[in-house]
């Protein structure tokens, strides 16, 4: 069965936990590398993690980027939004129906 889980600093995570998600909370960018290889080669179908890690991690993110799991979802940290989420949204809607609807 598939899992979700949640990577980033225990502060912008830790109310996943409620939620029944797989919460990981990680203090820096390598073990959030380590972490989300291990979710991947653990059947994981969605990874959600935090703006602010994936931000220091994009060539670990981009050999999944076309894969058909994990899924990484970026999130706002506790710090709030720096962007790169919705431009990913938006980019992977570009793609999908040949124009920006958004």
């Amino acid at each position: 069965m598939y899992k979700i889980a949640v990577v980033g600093d225990q502060d912008s995570v830790l109310g996943f936990k409620a939620l029944g998600l797989e919460v990981h909370s990680v203090d820096d960018v390598d073990q959030a590398r380590k972490v989300v290889h291990d979710l991947a080669r653990d059947n994981c179908a969605i990874i959600y993690l935090t703006e602010q890690l994936a931000a220091q991690m994009q060539p670990e993110l981009d050999r999944y980027k076309e894969a058909l799991t994990p899924a990484i979802i970026l999130i706002p940290g506790k710090e709030g939004s720096l962007g790169i989420g919705m431009a990913n949204v938006k980019t992977a809607v570009e793609r999908a129906v040949g124009a920006d609807v958004l």
